[in-house]
């Protein structure tokens, strides 16, 4: 149930992300990336206030590591990707710049690797094998051209790989509150910065366009993604977001008129064998838990939130908790409470 619950979650955020690089491609027509990149995040910021009033935990916010992630994932997310990527896309296709995308995943799954103990095991590693030829096979039809534009998605995806892990790892923020922080100082660096070195002014209705695509496209799929991130942890959760640049493709096709190109035709397929190669793998083992407070999306059937509540609470819900220390095997995967290291 709450891997169900994680991956649909995952996967409306990237249906919600897929449509930023086509809409986006057409707003940089008139604003600058700077500019564009503050604006989109200014939305994301207006989306996700109302749910961002409650929740949390103070003591945890309290705590230097908590607040380290979150100015990481600020910094590394919500101002350097974003402006990469549309340095980016302003020179290339949005139908090749959304296929890039996918090495999102593949960074995120290095970080997680190298610096955050999420083990994927033989199949896992052989499906980020498989997402990783897929991206191959997709840029190859841009050919030298694109390499300058590829790199700055790369770029991207790397900055967008660090926020990924740190915010799958924030405990005292809710969701909304990591996507209002992002939205609010990302939004208004980027912004100001953009209007200071970028010239023209943009125009109302693209003001209003870029601020409700990134109400959209960045808010609602930022808090999305954090939910699910936290119930599948970060790498299995961005091989679910992969989906995501698959719609920016077709959207780039209906409504830009970009050039079908085979080469995307054959990685599709091969992408979604490798997220469903990712599923099928069973990590199961002893471990054990440290005593532990934080607070996230749970429910009480997973048996690892077994504290009590002083009226009766049904399903999912989000409010600062205890975990208690214990020690059992079960299948599991690098969620909140499984960051711990293996051997071999």
């Amino acid at each position: 149930m709450k891997m169900r619950h994680g991956v649909a979650a995952c996967f409306v955020a990237a249906l919600l992300f897929g449509a930023s690089a086509p809409l986006s491609k057409a707003l940089l027509k008139e604003i600058g990336p700077l500019t564009l990149a503050g604006l989109l995040y200014l939305g994301a910021a207006i989306a996700v206030a109302p749910f961002s009033v409650r929740g949390g935990s103070a003591e945890l916010r309290r705590r230097p590591a908590e607040r380290l992630r979150l100015v990481g994932a600020v910094v590394a997310g919500g101002m350097l990707g974003p402006v990469f990527l549309l340095i980016g896309l302003r020179a290339a296709p949005a139908s090749s710049v959304s296929l890039w995308l996918n090495a999102e995943v593949v960074a995120t799954l290095g970080i997680a690797w190298a610096f955050f103990h999420d083990e994927l095991g033989r199949r896992g590693l052989v499906a980020a094998a498989i997402v990783l030829l897929s991206g191959v096979l997709l840029a190859v039809p841009e050919g030298a051209a694109g390499l300058r534009a590829g790199g700055f998605v790369l770029l991207a995806c790397v900055f967008w790989g660090i926020d990924n892990n740190l915010t799958a790892g924030i405990g005292g923020f809710t969701p909304a509150q990591v996507t209002l922080a992002k939205g609010v100082v990302a939004g208004v660096v980027n912004f100001t910065l953009g209007m200071l070195l970028e010239r023209g002014t943009p125009s109302a209705p693209a003001i209003a366009g870029a601020l409700a695509l990134g109400s959209v496209a960045y808010g609602l799929s930022i808090l999305a993604y954090i939910t699910g991130a936290q119930q599948l942890g970060a790498a299995r959760s961005q091989l679910v977001f992969a989906a995501g640049p698959f719609l920016g493709v077709a959207l780039s096709w209906l409504l830009l008129g970009e050039r079908i190109e085979p080469a995307q035709l054959v990685a599709m397929p091969l992408m979604a064998s490798g997220i469903a190669l990712l599923f099928s793998a069973r990590h199961e083992h002893a471990h054990e838990h440290a005593e532990i407070s934080h607070t996230h999306r749970h429910s009480h059937d997973d048996g690892h939130h077994d504290h009590e509540h002083d009226g009766p609470v049904a399903g999912w819900h989000t409010h600062a908790h205890d975990h208690a220390a214990i020690a059992h095997a079960h299948s599991h995967v690098s969620d909140l409470h499984h960051r711990h290291g293996h051997a071999g």
